[in-house]
């Protein structure tokens, strides 16, 4: 299913796993890794809390699609933010040279992960719980994925393995 030179990219929720999979499937297949997350705190020498605190969740989204949209690579892993998917622009890039992997978790297991959401950088309009980003972003994640892989109780090599055999 992938391509030569093509990227994987990683898709999902806060806490899901995507940077840590990035990096041990980057490892396994010998692809360049990037997290946009990261990509964009250096680019602004800022963290994401500070950028939304300071220049609001719009803007925030407006930086991200930005960077994304212009990202230039091949044959790399990319673990991108969470609300990657709000940007169509952003999401039509990412897939016309790759394919996208959606690490999926139920609300109680991202839950059990977040334990600093208010400090983390995650694109959340003011008042918004979990729940309802959970609500609004799981649509949008299944619409736009390529492939779908279920991390509930597995490992991160387990995961690993998974997107390795359906990407073959």
């Amino acid at each position: 299913m992938l391509k030569c030179g093509e990227n994987i990219v990683l898709i999902g929720m806060p806490a899901v796993g995507k940077s840590t999979i990035g990096v041990l499937l980057a490892k396994a297949i010998s692809m360049d890794f990037i997290d946009t997350d990261v990509y964009i705190q250096s680019q602004h020498g800022r963290g994401l809390q500070e950028i939304i605190d300071e220049d609001g969740l719009h803007e925030f989204c407006r930086i991200e699609e930005s960077y994304i949209s212009n990202l230039n690579c091949r044959n790399t892993i990319i673990a991108t933010g969470g609300s990657v998917v709000y940007s169509e622009k952003s999401v039509g890039h990412l897939k016309s040279s790759g394919v996208l992997i959606h690490l999926d978790l139920s609300l109680a297991g991202i839950k059990k992960r977040l334990t600093n959401l208010d400090s983390r950088g995650v694109a959340m309009g003011k008042g918004q719980t979990l729940e309802q980003l959970f609500e609004d972003r799981q649509p949008l994640y299944t619409c736009y994925r390529d492939v779908w892989i279920q991390c509930k109780d597995k490992t991160q090599e387990q995961i690993v393995a998974e997107i390795i055999e359906k990407l073959g």
